[in-house]
């Protein structure tokens, strides 16, 4: 789904249209033992006790305490890479060539010992079944093999450094002696998790889900707190509530008057927004009014983004820049030269739009031949915080000239218009993130993954193709060399300002609160060592490896 990311990165701010009463049953119950933490992640609806970690929409509750990768790569580190279930890893063949050493002593959680066969068996899955392959692994991948009795093989078609972070970080291990007896492993509920994680699923109800220490877990001494509750919340408020009372410890919310809501509650109480990707203007750059790029650089200019961060957004989620570049994530990758261009400056975009030939008239702009600046911006109506932040950009643009009305239209029906093209200016959330900026910056950039207008694109909506940006972006691709990587990484910058293909606004934030009164260990912002919501994969496992009960 286009909006998967966004959809658990904005889960908080869907409850805004969440009419349906309920609370997060169990959490009564639940209260806050130092040995356990209570999450509070308010999904809208009841657990079904899916937990495939192939199963884009449930993925999120197994893989990470229960499933496990074989490198963790830390986005909030710029990708620093820690060896998991494998224990060692090496590039060859130009790049082309992977191989991991797996990890001795490792178990599943039924006893059996982990080995590099079901690593393989794992990727054969994928490959046999192209509905589990959520990263799209076998696009670029030509085999996958067993070498000698502990390592396994990944042969790329061309080199594939950037798969990387999907082959080693984003696929779940499972067991061959498991998986291979199931008939149907795409519509397998896994309702018994079996995995190698330092937490096991205990049980779980609509209402909630308890997830217990594995004490037979490879890393010794973790996990250090014995249980986990995920209750079930079907609408923000009872979420948020038992955020500020305590009940609950760990959040990933969004919560309205954040500081009078919850921070004065209880000096226990803290919340960290890291940024990582942007929420922009797609631009249809087959439009023959809007493929000319000085009606671009004017709505860059226009748009007064830490205004549309602090109302829109209420201010959690920071000001983008025209690069592209989420800072302070990836603070070491911008050109601070190019991040300060397009700073809002509504004078400039109007001398823009004169010095290129648009005369005004009525208050708004008009080509030669007498057309109207007049454009139509599609956004998700049940995102009530891009509602607001699309209006704001609205009445900017019209004191610039330019004319455009928001349309609020639901999900499904925005996804098929701007998938096909069919749009002309979209408010929209980048899904594509990663390790470094590289990942967004392909997503927004790269022509082979556009498609012809009426054709669904996987990305590029907005069209954008330049034969010297597509070869930069191979380019990355094909080394490990991090200095080289930055190098291409600016030059890609220089093409969003040159070009302007999109119009970064926002950066979209991991949402995060956490209650120190009984437990420690918390990613915090001066020890981001994962990524810190209750949503984020495999980063969530990580965490609650770290959490420890007070004294």
């Amino acid at each position: 789904m286009k909006k998967a990311v966004f959809v658990l990165l904005l889960a908080g701010l869907l409850a805004a249209v969440w009419t349906a009463a309920g609370s997060g049953a169990g959490t009564r119950a639940l209260g806050s033992s130092g040995s356990s933490v209570t999450i509070s992640n308010e999904q809208g609806t009841t657990w079904t006790c899916n937990f495939n970690p192939f199963n884009p929409s449930v993925e999120f509750l197994s893989f990470g305490p229960v499933y496990e990768d074989l490198v963790y790569q830390n986005l909030l580190k710029s990708g620093a890479a820690t060896p998991w279930l494998a224990s060692a890893y090496a590039w060859s063949n130009n790049d082309k060539t992977l191989t991991f050493t797996i990890r001795p002593g490792v178990h599943w959680q039924d006893g059996k010992p982990l080995t590099a066969a079901d690593v393989v068996f794992t990727f054969q899955l994928l490959k046999k079944h192209s509905a589990l392959d959520l990263n799209s692994a076998w696009s670029v991948l030509s085999s996958v093999t067993q070498k000698g009795s502990n390592q396994v093989v990944f042969t790329f078609k061309t080199a594939a450094v950037p798969y990387f972070y999907y082959v080693a970080g984003q696929t779940p291990i499972v067991a061959q002696h498991i998986w291979a007896q199931i008939k149907d492993p795409v519509t397998y509920k896994d309702s018994k998790p079996i995995g190698t994680g330092g937490f096991e699923m205990s049980s779980c109800s609509p209402q909630v889900i308890k997830y217990t220490k594995n004490a037979g877990y490879w890393q010794k001494g973790l996990p250090k707190i014995d249980t986990i509750y995920y209750p079930a919340y079907t609408s923000n408020d009872p979420a948020n509530q038992d955020l500020a009372s305590g009940k609950a410890q760990w959040g990933s919310q969004f919560i309205p008057s954040i500081k009078t809501f919850y921070l004065s509650k209880s000096p226990d109480n803290h919340y960290w927004f890291p940024p990582i990707v942007n929420v922009s203007i797609f631009v249809n750059l087959t439009d023959p009014t809007l493929k000319d790029v000085a009606i671009r650089k004017a709505m860059a200019y226009a748009i007064d983004r830490p205004r549309v961060a602090q109302i829109g957004e209420y201010g959690y989620q920071p000001a983008a820049n025209q690069t592209g570049i989420v800072t302070p994530t990836f603070q070491s990758w911008l050109d601070p030269t190019l991040a300060k261009q397009y700073t809002y400056n509504p004078q400039k975009a109007i001398s823009i739009l004169k010095a290129a030939g648009y005369t005004m008239s009525g208050g708004v702009f008009h080509t030669k031949s007498g057309k109207p600046l007049s454009f139509t911006m599609v956004n998700i109506g049940g995102y009530s915080d891009w509602v607001a932040s699309a209006q704001i950009v609205a009445q900017e643009l019209k004191a610039v000239g330019i004319e455009v009305t928001p349309s609020n239209l639901s999900s499904t029906t925005y996804d098929s218009d701007v998938y096909t093209g069919r749009y002309q200016l979209a408010y929209d959330g980048n899904e594509a993130y990663g390790p470094s900026p590289y990942y967004e910056l392909r997503n927004v950039l790269y022509g082979p993954a556009s498609a012809p207008i009426g054709t669904a694109a996987a990305s590029n909506w907005e069209r954008y193709h330049n034969a010297a940006v597509d070869k930069l972006i191979n380019a990355y691709a094909a080394t490990t060399s991090l200095a080289t990587q930055k190098q291409i990484v600016v030059k890609l910058e220089q093409a969003m300002v040159r070009d302007v293909p999109v119009i970064p606004i926002t950066e979209g934030v991991d949402w995060y609160q956490y209650n120190t009164s009984t437990l420690t260990g918390w990613v915090t912002p001066q020890n981001p060592y994962a990524q810190p919501a209750a949503y984020a994969i495999p980063d969530w496992g990580i965490v609650a490896l770290h959490l420890a009960p007070k004294g």
